[in-house]
This record gives structure tokens, sequence and C-alpha cells, in this order.
């Protein structure tokens, strides 16, 4: 058994790409042993800005050989009239490098028994690392110098070892070799590679942590130790990217403790903090009694631990975060010396969308929309309106146009400041969750009815201006204009996890409506249906982990987005149900009526036009059955009463008879039980 390691050696790769480098990694060369047959133990792969490390362990150094039967000529091409092999049996056996001696005959045929020697390991590797790395695919990758390929960042150099020899491999002008660079500011800047096992403590010593979860929890550690040095903790739960960041952007992370003057604690924290954690990459302190501290942390990248470097890295990056404050402040005073309504006007002048007005038009829109909700539910208005009106004011704010991904959380501190009560302010921030497709709802019904009518807007008004040619610029799986996508998410999980007994057809009806009036842009014909679909679907995605697909779409007969709660009813009882013996059995009924009903639409049913007993007998079950269509599981159950007339009507029962009156009552019949069938859900999908 034997180990492989392969080092590319690059110039610093941009931070996002390397996970999904290290997944890609894994995967071709997972792919690559798969085909040839080739066991082994463990592919580990690491990463660091400047390198990408693939791992494997007790590899087998070959494939096994293969035995194979081959089929040659048929019997009287391969012999000729003396009965001895012909050119074409000859030709066979030196195609396969065998002699005449090992032909035989069987079925007719010449067949050979040949093997197949298996490939070294060695070889199979050398002929596919250049072709796996160029494989690789991100984000503005490049060609650089001279070469044809394209790759993220120009690569420096290439360790490949099998065990402890060098194996050949030429990558672009880059020769394969058992030495690498440490870190840049190491003083064991040039380091020998003994073999696999070894790699990880070698290239240590050069100051470079390789592991990807080693370094994370080194941050972790080292910041959390260095925060206690002043009394303060880190909320590391709210900074999991930062986090994920600094662990990609860094070999050997250690932090330097910085301040700054206590003056800027008089802006809203959440500034402050963003300019940190989002701008800057620091991360923030907080004093144990719940206080911001005037302390953080930023992680160097191993600079050397001298006095001098430690004391220029805290000195630079507190010039730069006082700066960044300083703008901070001055644009939070500037901001709150007039209230927060005198900023709505200030939105006519702020485009929301080409063709579709102003974000002053769109507040118009979701104040409508709101009232629209608010009817639906029958719950008071007034705050609501109140916090619709106010939604979008913090837009136009200088402090928000300087830090846009503070919209929301400027608007419920303004409001606060400016009078205005606690649930509306609440509302104005909250009306932008979920801010991903986890994160947490609105919290109160005057952010969750916002929230749902903002985004509501923002799809259909979407729609409206993709209709006709533009409709190629729709959500895609890689392209998501005006986050249509998670807008659609945060509508249902809004409507869901709070329970809001919402007909979110009609919202939409409406909604495009008012857009379409608004503006003066007909509406196509299938513009309802397309935003209908596309919500739809985002509800099935999000519930893929629990159903199956064919279940969720046998479960869209109820009309989910009238009734969300009907619908994932409906699902959960078709899982439980698929299974059973009776459901099975209704289902194949279901299916062969659906199949015969094809486009034949005959729904009145004449029972004089009634033959045979059978037909009538299915007619006279149909009538009796006690219908609960508000029970769907005794609905059911009436349904499965109906599975033995059914089978006794197909085995005797011509549907298609001569009889054109005949036929189209029978067909009648059938519909008749279509429509009661399509009460439980779509079989067609079972």
């Amino acid at each position: 058994m034997s180990d492989f390691l392969l080092e590319i050696l690059v110039q610093e790769l941009p931070y996002k790409f390397i996970p999904d480098a290290q997944k890609q990694l894994k995967d071709a060369f997972e792919k690559l042993f798969q085909e040839y047959g080739i066991e082994y133990k463990k592919i580990d792969v690491q990463a660091t800005p400047r390198r990408l490390v693939v791992a494997i362990f007790d590899l087998t150094d070959k494939q096994k050989d293969i035995f194979k039967e081959l089929r040659g000529p048929v019997l009287n091409i391969a012999l000729n009239e003396n009965g001895n092999y012909s050119s074409a049996a000859l030709g066979f056996a030196k195609k396969n490098n065998i002699t005449e001696k090992e032909l035989y005959k069987k079925d007719n045929y010449i067949w050979a028994k040949i093997e197949i020697k298996g490939k070294s390991t060695k070889e199979i590797l050398s002929e596919n690392v250049e072709r796996i790395i160029f494989k690789l695919q991100g984000p503005h990758f490049m060609r650089w110098g001279n070469h044809d390929e394209k790759f993220s960042r120009p690569i420096e150099n290439i360790v490949a070892l099998y065990n402890n020899q060098i194996l050949p491999l030429k990558v672009l002008d880059k020769t394969s070799t058992n030495k690498t660079q440490g870190h840049r500011f190491s003083q064991n800047k040039d380091v020998t590679i003994t073999n696999a096992k070894t790699y990880t403590d070698e290239i240590r010593k050069a100051n470079v942590i390789v592991n990807v979860e080693e370094r994370k929890k080194t941050i972790v550690q080292s910041a959390t130790n260095c925060a206690l040095d002043v009394n303060s903790v880190i909320k590391f739960e709210n900074l999991d990217d930062l986090v994920d960041e600094v662990t990609y952007i860094t070999e050997y992370p250690i932090p330097v403790l910085c301040d700054f003057d206590k003056k800027y604690l008089e802006i809203p924290d959440i500034v402050t903090t963003t300019v940190m954690s989002k701008h800057q990459r620091y991360f923030p302190l907080w004093q144990k009694e719940g206080k911001l501290s005037n302390h953080f942390i930023t992680m160097a990248n191993f600079v050397g631990t001298d006095k001098e470097s430690m004391d220029n890295i805290k000195a630079g990056n507190q010039r730069v975060v006082s700066a960044r404050l300083e703008d901070g402040i001055f644009f939070y005073k500037e901001d709150t010396k007039t209230p927060l309504e005198d900023k709505v006007e200030s939105l006519k002048g702020m485009t929301f969308q080409k063709g579709l007005g102003t974000l002053f038009d769109k507040t118009q829109r979701i104040i409508k929309l709101c009232q629209n909700i608010c009817q639906q539910l029958e719950i008071d208005d007034r705050d609501i309106l109140r916090a619709a009106k106010l939604s979008k004011a913090d837009l136009s704010t200088r402090l928000v146009f300087e830090f846009t991904e503070l919209q929301g959380f400027i608007g419920e501190n303004y409001a606060l400041k400016s009078g205005e009560k606690e649930n509306v302010a609440l509302a104005i921030k909250e009306h932008y969750f979920p801010l991903s497709a986890y994160s947490e709802t609105p919290s109160k019904i005057e952010g969750q009815i916002v929230s749902i009518a903002d985004k509501i807007d923002t799809i259909c008004a979407l729609f409206i201006s993709t209709q006709g040619k533009m409709k190629k610029k729709r959500p895609t799986g890689s392209n998501d204009p005006l986050g249509a996508r998670r807008a659609a998410i945060g509508i249902l999980r809004t409507v869901i996890s709070n329970n809001l007994k919402l007909d979110l057809k009609a919202l939409i009806d409406y909604s495009l409506n008012t857009i379409s009036h608004d503006f003066n842009i007909a509406l196509e014909n299938d513009t309802k249906q397309d935003v209908y679909d596309f919500i739809l679907n985002r509800l099935t995605i999000m519930y893929e982990k629990d159903y199956t697909q064919n279940i969720l779409k046998a479960s869209t007969v109820c009309n989910p987005l009238k009734n969300t709660d009907e619908f994932l009813a409906r699902a959960q009882f078709i899982k439980e149900e698929v299974q059973k013996e009776n459901f099975i059995k209704l289902a194949q009924a279901a299916n062969r009526i659906l199949k015969i009903t094809k486009d034949k639409t005959f729904s009145q049913v004449d029972k004089n036009l009634f033959i045979l007993n059978e037909e009538k007998a299915l007619y006279d079950a149909i009538l009796k059955q006690n219908i609960n269509e508000k029970d769907i599981r005794q609905y059911t159950q009436s349904l499965e009463s109906l599975i033995v007339p059914i089978d006794d009507f197909f085995d005797k029962v011509l549907v298609m008879d001569k009889d054109e009156k005949i036929k189209n009552n029978r067909i009648a019949l059938l519909n008749l039980l279509k429509e009661r069938f399509s009460k439980v859900c779509d079989f067609q999908y079972l």
C-alpha cells in the first residue's frame, strides 16, 4: 500500500473559491480511482490561501489484471473453404495480440480469451493529475503568461510524491519536485517534503497550518484567549462567515489586540460591528456585562512575533478603523437631525427598477398590499401601515448609503430616535427578514406583513418587467435578479412558521394588477401562472428533504398558495399512505382512469344508458359514498370502497363501445371518478 501527495502552490487564491476547490479535487480523485478500480483508505484535501493539497493514503499500487472473452467473426467468415482460419480470423487474433492457437470456436463464432494487465497507480496518476487540476472550475479564471489553460491564480510550484519518491509530472511549465515554499515571512522558507504522512508537520515548521479545521480552531481559541486579556468576549455565534473568511485568508493566524476611541461607541452598535466584521475582518469584543467594547482583534497572517511587527500591525489597523468610524459618526449625526418620516419624500429620487418607478412608488404599493393582507387576516392595520410607510425611508440616509448592509437596522434605530412605537420600529428592521434561507423570520405581526408585502411586490415587479423577450432575465439556477428566489422562500417561511391564514394566490393577483395598472403595462396571459409556478417551486424545494418530489407534486391539487397548511398536511398524509396496499390499489385505479379519460371531457352521466350490471354497480357505489372532503383520511377511505366495483367495471365493461352514446356515457362515469380522485391528490405522480 502506498501514499500520494500533491501540493499546488499558487499566488493568493480568492477565499470563496478555496472550499469549492477542495470539494472539486476530492470528487475528481474519487471518480478517478473508481474508474480505474484503485482502492484507497482516505483522501484528505486541505487548503490555505497559497496552496491546494491532496493527500491520499493506503493506495493499491496497480489495477487488478482483467480477463476478457472476446467474440470474433462468425464462423462462415472466420473459416475458409478448407476449414482453416481466414484472414478475418487472423486479423482478429493480431488485433488482440494473441496467436492463432489461442482462438477457439463457440456458438457459431470465433472467440479469444485475453488478459488485460492493470496499469500501475503511478502511471494512472501521472496521466491524469494535470487534467484534474485544469478541470477545476471557479469565478474569474484566467490565462496566465503564455499558456492556454485557465486557472484562478498563477501556479508557482508543484509537489508530487508517491511514497518517498517524486512522481514525474509537468503542469504548464512547472516540473514536479519534493521542495516547496513555507510562509512568505517564515525563517524556514525552503521546505523539503518527505512524504504524505509527514507533510503536515514539515510544512508547519515553515509557519503553515495546512489543515483547515485546525486553522479555524486556532483562530477561535487564540482570539478568545486574547479577548480575556481585556476582560471581554467574542460572540462567535454571529460571526460564522467572518471565521470562515479569516480561515481561508491566513496560513498561520496570530491575534493582535487593538482599540479605538470610546467616542465611537455613541453610534449604534450595529454600525461599529458592521464596520469591523464586514468591512475590515475584525472581531468585535463585548464586555461581559453585554456592552460593546472599544477593543477589537485582527488576525495577522504571521509576520513574525517581534514587538515592532506587532505594534506596526496594531497601529495600522487602528488608523483604518478610526477613519471608518469617523465617517459613521458623522453620517449618524447628520441623519438624525431630522425625523425618519421626513426622509420618505427623498425616495422619489431613488429608482426601484427601470420602468417600474421609484422606491417611493414601491413604498406606496407595499402600503396597498399591507391593507389587502390585513383585510384577509381581519386585523387592525394602523401600526402595520405606519411601518410600511417608513419601511424604506432609511435607504435615503447617508449612513445606509455608505453601509448598505445596515438597511432596516438603521431604520429601526432612527425610528425609535424619532419617537415611533417600538413595534413599528421593529417591523422596519424585520421586514427584511429572513436575511438568508435559514435565518429567523420577523417576530411580530407588523414585521411579518410588511415583509410579505415587500417581497411579493419585488417578485411581481420582476416578472412584469421580464415579460415577452425579456423572460431570459428571470431567475435561473445561477442567476437571481433582485434576490427573487430568496424573497419567495422568505414569504413562504414567514407564512408557514407564523401560521398565517393567507391566500398568496389572491395576493399575487392583487400585486400584479396594481403594478400593471400604475405603470400602464399590459399583463401577458402567462405572467400570473409564471409567478404561481415560481413560488410553488420554491415551496416544493423547501420540503424536498421531508418528502419526495413525487409526493410534493401529487399534493399540489389542494392549491398550496391558497392554503400552505393544507398542502403540508396533504403531503404528510400521502407519505404515510403511499406504501399501504389499499392506497396502492387506489393509485393504480386512478391512473387507469386518467389514461382513458385523457382529453375527454364528457361529464353528464345518464343511468338509462347503462347496459351491464358492473357499470350500474359502480355508479351506485359512487352515489352511496359518505363524502367528507374536509377530512382527507376519511374521504380517502371512502374512495377505497370503490376499488372492487372499479376492478369489476374494467374486467367486464368495454369503455370504447361502438355506440357513441354508450361510450360517452361510460367516459362521463369515469370522469366522475376522476373528479373524486383529484380531491385526494394528483395520482399521476404516484
